[in-house]
């Protein structure tokens, strides 16, 4: 459940990650999803595999020792599905690109994403799945 002032606590979070770099382990895509979550309700799904990986691949085989087959199924176990139409802001959504679906956090029209290049914002009609925080 968000906080009250869950609004308040995403803004921080948000204006905090855009001015960090990316790295996989401590601030990629599954990671930003989650501490998002975590600002916004307090709870951190994600707290056993921050730092714990440096690449993508070493992210994948530790969320497949724990039964999990990507950061996607990952989120989808502790965040209900939601239609994407239905997605407001502090949502999740999942989105394609060329490296395979990212996780991002709803705003609006938009959806904020973070990549190599740091973070951006892509249109919420790119999502193909979304999840309720």
């Amino acid at each position: 459940m968000r906080y009250a002032d869950w609004r308040q606590h995403l803004v921080a979070y948000l204006a905090d990650a855009a001015r960090r770099p990316f790295a996989q382990g401590t601030h990629d895509c599954a990671l930003f999803l989650a501490g998002g979550v975590l600002a916004m309700t307090g709870q951190d799904y994600a707290a056993r595999y921050r730092g714990r990986y440096t690449t993508t691949r070493g992210g994948l085989r530790i969320l497949r020792k724990d039964g999990f087959e990507t950061h996607v199924a990952l989120a989808a176990h502790y965040l209900p599905d939601l239609p994407v139409a239905l997605a407001r802001e502090g949502d999740a959504a999942v989105v394609p690109t060329g490296d395979g679906p990212a996780l991002g956090i709803v705003q609006g029209e938009g959806i904020y994403v973070l990549g190599p290049g740091g973070m951006g914002v892509v249109p919420l009609t790119t999502a193909f799945r979304a999840f309720e925080v």
